[in-house]
């Protein structure tokens, strides 16, 4: 998988260039968008698999108008031109969330009023109640899309809703925010490091090509990030991530049971 240079924000010195969002296709099935710093300084990265009975939206980004960024019209013409090449009836839409804050669900309402659509709602409830999880964290559930089924266990510490997705088909390890080019904030020490040592256990029995997460914080200088609210990060490294990377992040992560910024060379934690 190459995945072409991202959008990061228009250069201050010049008019804003960036369009709102970019969308990179990888294979057939799959979308890979992301919303850009000229709308939202979070910049995230949203997830769209096809599989042949319904498709499926991780997040929906950081805004709410419409005008200023156009996900539901995005979304509906990358289905449209999917279901062009594979045509069927009553193809649905299932959005969900890496977890619950605000710059992953904004545009939920974007989609309120489309049909064949489910929305999992963005709150542990929910979560449980949509993947048939509890309170066991050692579970694993299962969600077909047709043809292709996503793994998806839950990992709270980041936040009490996270989850992490395995897709056999890209063989991706979808992790949101608990781990990416960045800073890994944790609201939950001691179930932060639980999940991260569950996380790598999960990865180890699956084929995992790369690990993607929801955001791009750091500099191409190792221990080096933009700081929170940066509008223009010219100097990215690629989202994508390895097992490599999440076994240093096993290792590293009882750091987390302590409050404070812990910097690392590809990710740093600050623990609260």
């Amino acid at each position: 998988m190459t995945l072409l240079p991202w959008i990061h924000g228009s250069d201050p010195t010049g008019p804003r260039s960036d369009p709102p969002l970019q969308v990179q296709s990888v294979g057939e099935n799959t979308r890979v968008i992301r919303q850009s710093k000229d709308v939202d300084y979070e910049a995230p990265f949203l997830y769209l698999l096809f599989g042949e009975r319904r498709a499926f939206l991780l997040d929906t980004g950081a805004t709410v108008d419409a005008e200023l960024f156009p996900l539901r019209a995005t979304i509906d013409a990358l289905v449209c031109d999917w279901l062009a090449s594979h045509p069927r009836d009553g193809y649905e839409l299932v959005i969900a969330h890496s977890h619950a804050h605000g710059d992953h669900v904004a545009g939920d309402g974007q989609f309120a009023d489309r049909l064949l659509t489910t929305i999992v709602g963005a709150d542990v409830d929910a979560v449980r109640s949509f993947y048939g999880v509890g309170d066991d964290l050692a579970g694993v559930a299962r969600l077909d899309l047709g043809g292709r089924t996503l793994e998806v266990i839950r990992i709270p510490g980041h936040d009490a809703t996270s989850i992490a997705l395995f897709d056999s088909e890209t063989g991706w390890l979808l992790t949101g925010d608990s781990l990416y080019r960045g800073r890994l904030y944790v609201e939950d020490g001691p179930a932060f490091v639980a999940s991260v040592a569950r996380l790598d256990d999960f990865a180890r029995a699956r084929p995992v090509k790369a690990v993607m997460g929801c955001h791009i914080e750091m500099t191409t200088t190792p221990g080096v990030d933009y700081p929170t609210g940066t509008l223009w990060q010219p100097d990215e490294p690629p989202v994508e991530l390895s097992t490599a990377h999440l076994a240093q992040l096993r290792s590293v992560a009882e750091v987390a049971l302590t409050p404070g910024r812990y910097v690392f060379d590809d990710f740093i934690i600050e623990s609260r």
